[in-house]
């Protein structure tokens, strides 16, 4: 299924302003969130795609590369596990990156004093960090598209414990200080009223519970480091320095955190005798004086092959002709660059004693005069 507009999904335009995008996405997500629409799927699909909407336009370079590439530049492929930016997130993952959006106890007037939004908000343990890593592509795999398995070492869910860091679920208590919301409210008295604040538990950083002892491949982290295989779709057309981000790809947290996003740098590789220029494809083609006058038909490299060109007589150096369509797509659009042939007339460095004397004779002849240009 394809995805909708990020700015569609929010009711906004590309002009609108930060504010603008933070209150759309308060808006949309107020509507549509877990604790108004209990069991509702489809509600919490439009939850979590608001929130992927939001991650995109309210950081300003994501916004930039989407205004530009659209949903490629973060989602190149359905496949490659996770997705890119935004198709990884869990509900504790958005209301971990943007609870502040929502502001303290938005629900509680439903709920009782924070309701289920509390519980599923607080932390989950430090998100893990992004990683970078630079991906090679040769000129077909450019215009075709192409899927990579890229074998990535980093920081992984410790398998021992699911990424929890305890021992066993015995070593895993219910905070005392918080008694598991992962908040302590505080009451004061001023002389306008009592006011509350809310806060992270101190005790256990957000997390709600308590490790007792800790597990013995991780050291109670949550995470070892290892290596990973990750499939990464890549659209056709992208180019030389362009950055994708794959959600949830990077190192994973410690104690059960978010794992960070996994950028993908494009490296494109040179061609032995093909030239990029935007969309296009160039090839200098050198052809004899002979063949130049006489005409002839010579094959030619192209992305996906060879192709078969017709060169008619008497033309000159200089001269393009152009393989329509035998360019590079357009990354999430419709239009596909050319090939460019440009001739050039080889000219011999060294004659023998005949040929000399028939060039000279040649030179003799009008039809061997330059004519000016009309």
């Amino acid at each position: 299924m394809s995805k909708r507009d990020y700015y569609e999904v929010l009711g906004i335009t590309k002009s609108s302003s930060t504010d603008e995008i933070k209150k759309a996405y308060r808006k949309v997500a107020m509507q549509f969130h877990p604790d108004r629409n209990p069991g509702d799927k489809a509600a919490e699909e439009k939850f979590k795609e608001a929130a992927s909407a939001y991650e995109v336009l309210s950081d300003g370079d994501k916004k930039a590369k989407y205004d530009r590439f659209g949903h490629a530049a973060f989602s190149p492929g359905a496949g490659g596990g996770g997705g890119f930016s935004g198709g990884g997130m869990d509900m504790n993952d958005i209301f971990s990156q943007f609870g502040d959006v929502f502001g303290e106890d938005m629900f509680g007037g439903f709920f009782g004093g924070g309701g289920s939004r509390s519980r599923s908000s607080r932390s989950r343990g430090q998100r893990g960090s992004n990683l970078r890593i630079k991906l090679k592509m040769n000129f077909e795999e450019i215009a075709n598209g192409a899927n990579k398995q890229v074998k990535v070492k980093k920081h992984v869910l410790c398998t021992t414990c699911g990424g929890n860091g305890a021992k066993d679920k015995n070593s895993v208590q219910t905070c005392g200080t918080c008694n598991g919301s992962g908040q302590v409210k505080r009451v004061t008295n001023t002389f306008l009223g009592q006011m509350q604040t809310v806060n992270t538990c101190p005790t256990c950083n957000g997390e709600g519970n308590t490790v007792t002892a800790k597990c013995s491949p991780c050291k109670g982290e949550g995470r070892v480091y290892g290596e990973e295989t990750i499939s990464i779709d890549i659209p056709g057309g992208v180019q030389d320095g362009m950055q994708l981000s794959m959600s949830g790809k990077g190192n994973a947290g410690e104690r059960g955190g978010g794992a960070g996003d996994l950028i993908i740098m494009i490296e494109e590789e040179a061609h032995e005798s093909l030239h990029r220029d935007g969309l296009n494809v160039s090839f200098d083609l050198y052809i004899t004086i002979p063949d130049a006058v006489f005409g002839t038909s010579v094959e030619v490299p192209t992305i996906d092959g060879r192709a078969k060109i017709k060169i008619p007589p008497g033309t000159q150096s200089g001269k393009v002709f152009r393989l329509k369509g035998k360019g590079f797509p357009e990354v999430q659009g419709y239009a596909k660059g050319d090939q460019l042939i440009n001739v050039n007339v080889w000219t011999p460095q060294h004659v023998s004693a005949e040929e000399k004397a028939i060039l000279e004779k040649m030179q003799q002849s009008p039809n061997f005069q330059p004519k000016p240009s009309k």
